[in-house]
């Protein structure tokens, strides 16, 4: 425990991904660099689905190593969660296990979903209902906190843990309250990340039933066009995204490579509405205003904004003028992109994936351009990075995410010095 009530630094050392651009964090980069979408069209017309674009992960992460008892009893969206975990915990730690350096009372875990296992469970129905059995694992797979358990039990990290479950912002909250346990002093390295699977027919009817889902029934470059005129819904995708976070002294001491550091988080909730932003902006604008804040930064020392742009007309507009009324005019001064244009939206896991392409573009010096921008919104007139990838010398980024349910979460992810 910090006894001495004294605020820890709190550093990334290592992130993985599984998503449909690549099988890696750096796979995932390099779609982005070279503008390949990661989604496809999918005619699914016949099912009364009425979008055409998906976001599909070809291979699931190999998991040899993982031992049957674990493996067994993850769903499709943990695998895919576990898998980029590995990656996450590679990069940090190399071939040695945690507590290596730290007991493991010092290592927790945070993860997060929207739906878990909801295709499964869809699955299990028919299977009773025809058998009078199903899996004797589907109690596991409609289980939100599998992959919490199951990354605890493979690296035995018995130290805080908790699941995050609030839609798309799911992500960016269990970074967040990952980075919070750290920088209390209640542990000293956390991962932290989420992962999303809803590609069975009910599970997306689900979602494009409510209108959400991008109505483009052609053209790619129209399926996905955050703050674009024509937007009209975003692009269903599945994958996940893992931090590895860490005490920067204890990170430093061990001989850690330092990705990154978060110096600022908020999460404050809507209160309004399932779908639709609040239309004050109220709680987009304090949970970016918080989290600036806390990091000791004016609005206009930041260098870039990956935003939760989800090519929604609603969102953009409403996330437009909540950046508006939350950094003044230095709104109209910061590069803004979104990067769902390439993704589409990984759900649960957005916020995840967006925070490593936050930490790429500072260590490649390249804000990362807002792919399919064809026509001017008026209402959405900021510097959206639309003439290509942009070089520049980044150290402060912010990362935006908010959810079904209302909830808002931000970032501040820096170079570290």
């Amino acid at each position: 425990m910090n006894r001495n009530n004294e605020l820890k630094r709190v550093v990334v050392t290592g992130y993985g991904a599984v998503t449909p651009l690549g099988a890696t964090a750096d796979e995932s980069w390099q779609a982005i660099m070279e503008h390949r979408p990661g989604y496809r069209y999918v005619d699914k017309t016949a099912q009364n689905i009425h979008t055409h674009f998906l976001g599909l992960v070809d291979n699931e992460p190999d998991l040899k190593g993982v031992p049957a008892a674990i493996r067994r009893r993850l769903p499709r969206f943990a695998r895919l969660t576990l898998g980029a975990a590995r990656q996450a915990m590679a990069m940090a730690f190399g071939n040695e296990p945690p507590q290596t350096f730290y007991s493991p009372l010092a290592c927790g875990v945070i993860m997060g979903t929207g739906w878990a296992g909801l295709d499964e469970s869809y699955d299990a129905i028919d299977e009773f209902s025809s058998t009078g059995v199903a899996s004797p694992f589907n109690c596991f797979f409609s289980m939100p906190s599998v992959t919490t358990a199951a990354c605890s039990q493979f690296w035995g990290l018995n130290g805080y843990q908790n699941t995050v479950i609030a839609a798309c912002a799911t992500g960016t909250i269990a970074i967040g309250d990952a980075f919070e346990v750290i920088r209390s002093g209640r542990a000293s390295m956390m991962l932290a990340g989420a992962g999303e699977s809803l590609t069975s027919t009910c599970a997306v009817w689900n979602i494009d039933v409510l209108g959400a889902l991008s109505k483009e029934t052609e053209d790619p470059q129209r399926a996905s066009c955050p703050f674009s005129a024509h937007r009209s819904g975003f692009v269903l995708s599945e994958g996940a995204a893992v931090l590895c976070l860490e005490e920067r002294e204890s990170a430093l001491a061990r001989g850690a490579t330092i990705l990154g550091e978060i110096t600022g988080y908020a999460n404050f909730s809507d209160a309004w509405d399932f779908t639709s932003p609040a239309d004050d902006c109220l709680a987009r604008v304090q949970t970016i205003t918080h989290a600036l804040q806390q990091a000791g930064l004016e609005p206009q020392q930041l260098d870039y904004i990956n935003a939760h742009g989800t090519s929604t007309p609603l969102n953009d507009i409403n996330e437009t003028q909540s950046l508006k009324i939350a950094l003044g005019d230095a709104a109209y001064q910061t590069p803004v992109s979104s990067t769902k244009s390439y993704s589409g939206h990984l759900i649960s896991a957005a916020g995840c994936f967006e925070s490593i392409v936050c930490l790429q573009a500072i260590e490649h010096g390249v804000m990362p351009a807002t792919a399919n921008y064809q026509q001017p919104d008026p209402l959405c007139d900021l510097d959206y990075i639309v003439e290509g990838h942009r070089p520049a010398e980044l150290r402060r980024t912010l990362n935006l995410s908010f959810g079904f349910g209302g909830a808002n979460a931000a970032l501040i992810l820096e170079k570290h010095v």
